[in-house]
């Protein structure tokens, strides 16, 4: 069990580390997560609480934290008035697309070692063990 959570630190560490080195700061692994739930639609603060298994107060903060540095900001919901959609910036954008271009960066590494079709068919048995997420942060 040791060496999964080992693996999904390094994952999740890497990640961070090329967001940080594509010059994205002040952001968190938390982050990261959220982003990949408004991401490419947006979503309430609810759902967003949801995916992160957090509460909606919770979820609230971190919203606000990111609107704050501008990587997400605050619209109307098209469909229920009561409601506001959080949605991805452009600078949010870049920042996501700078996570996929680290963590392919990893997964090359990971080829390096293990060769790309051991990685592939690695990919395919954790999608048998976990096929659709929520992809949640550990606090």
């Amino acid at each position: 069990m040791e060496d999964l959570l080992a693996v999904a630190g390094e994952l999740t560490r890497r990640i961070h580390d090329g967001v940080v080195a594509r010059g994205f700061e002040g952001l968190r692994p938390a982050h990261g997560f959220a982003f990949s739930r408004l991401a490419p639609d947006g979503a309430t603060v609810t759902e967003l609480a949801v995916h992160l298994g957090v509460t909606k107060q919770a979820a609230s903060q971190l919203v606000d934290e990111v609107v704050r540095k501008g990587y997400a900001e605050r619209r109307p919901h098209p469909v229920d008035a009561r409601a506001r959609l959080v949605v991805l910036t452009e600078r949010g954008w870049a920042c996501t697309r700078a996570a996929e271009e680290a963590a392919a960066e990893v997964v090359r590494a990971w080829s390096e070692v293990l060769g790309e079709g051991e990685v592939r068919e690695l990919r395919g048995k954790l999608r048998k063990i976990a096929p659709h997420g929520p992809v949640r942060p550990t606090w």
